[in-house]
């Protein structure tokens, strides 16, 4: 049984392909991953995530550990039969939930205590509780508990959760080594943070270098920053992390982030772009995103892209789709959300045969021009 392989096949630049190989299967990568918040990718069922070409998929420990329970999940035989996905998942931590969704939230030495989004209940959410979540869930890719602070606050704030990020890394790693069956066969990723300081984010990699990961994300931004200063912040975050071990840059993004991210080196993203954009009326496509509420698809023959082929552009004319968003018929967010999926996944695999054929640079230049070239509303 193959625990854990990273290998890459080709390189372009700061770019590369290749694959990581695990039990459940393997990951092409460069990898985009659909979101799975609460054992779902929202309307879409998980053979069509797979048939959309997704290899992995994340799910949320915060989430699951509050509803419908990470022991109830466990009980039930794991997240992958759970929710019928056989293949890899990743489970975040739950760091960025508990800063983002929680009321009264309280950020001791010990972890993260919180007040429920959903019920008021207070939770504690700690390195070993976060770790001991994602083993009862059985994910196959770990992430380590960190703390993330805004990229506006103050340098001695970012200082101070990077530094605590560190020692929770150590902790995230001894917890998942006492995970005996899981950790003999999951991997565990470990978070850089450090804001956009370069500094701070090579104190940071040193750090996680010296604890030991599987793979290595690049965490705290796409919170706000914008496109200019998080690619700034990659213009040197990847080189600061081990060359032969995968780089996962979390909550990223947009189309044209992911082709300009995998020119710096990056090989693994999530987002919920896709599929929230899918159920808001929002469908992208090389030529930029189109709003399909405007009431200019009201008589539009041509499917979402043309020479898609995806289900929903090889049987279905934007007119109707149009109808069914303005009419907010649950069919509509799943057609949409099943072409978004599928671009996402072919923006991918066309990133990764440009790679292979020593050609990125000029597929990039290409694919951004044509996507910013209009807003496409």
């Amino acid at each position: 049984m193959t625990r854990f392989q990273f290998s890459i096949s080709a390189t372009d630049g700061a770019a590369r392909t290749g694959t990581i190989q695990m039990a459940r299967g393997k990951i092409r990568t460069p990898a985009f991953m659909p979101v799975g918040t609460a054992a779902t990718v929202k309307a879409v069922k998980p053979a069509d995530v797979r048939a959309a070409g997704a290899d992995i998929i994340l799910g949320n420990t915060y989430h699951l550990m509050l509803r419908p329970g990470a022991e109830r999940v466990a009980k039930l035989g794991g997240l992958h039969r759970f929710m019928g996905w056989e293949r890899p998942i990743l489970t975040d931590s739950g760091g960025y939930q508990v800063m983002s969704l929680s009321d009264l939230t309280k950020v001791t030495e010990e972890g993260v205590s919180f007040k429920s989004h959903l019920d008021g209940t207070r939770h504690m959410l700690s390195p070993e509780r976060s770790i001991a979540v994602q083993r009862l869930l059985g994910s196959d890719i770990v992430m380590q508990f960190d703390q993330l602070v805004p990229t506006t606050a103050s340098r001695e704030d970012q200082q101070a959760a990077m530094e605590r990020s560190i020692r929770w890394a150590r902790r995230s790693r001894e917890e998942f080594d006492r995970g005996g069956d899981h950790a003999s066969r999951a991997a565990l990723f470990g978070i850089q943070q450090g804001a956009l300081d370069e500094s701070l984010r090579q104190q940071s990699a040193e750090a996680l270098i010296g604890i030991g990961f599987d793979g290595y994300a690049v965490g705290g931004l796409a919170v706000g920053e914008g496109q200019e200063a998080m690619l700034g912040c990659l213009d040197f975050a990847p080189d600061q992390l081990p060359a032969d071990k995968p780089r996962y840059l979390m909550g990223v993004g947009k189309p044209d982030d992911l082709v300009e991210a995998v020119q710096r080196g990056i090989d693994m993203f999530d987002c919920v772009l896709p599929t929230r954009s899918g159920r808001t009326g929002q469908a992208f496509t090389a030529d930029g995103p189109l709003n399909l509420r405007n009431a200019r698809f009201a008589e539009d023959q041509e499917p979402l892209e043309p020479g898609c082929p995806c289900p929903t552009c090889t049987s279905w004319s934007r007119a109707y789709v149009h109808h069914l968003v303005r009419s907010g018929e649950i069919l509509g967010a799943m057609l949409m959300t099943e072409h978004n999926l599928w671009f996402y996944q072919r923006v991918m695999q066309e990133l990764r045969d440009a790679i292979e054929a020593y050609r990125l640079e000029a597929h990039a230049t290409a694919f951004l021009i044509r996507y910013r070239a209009r807003s496409g509303g």
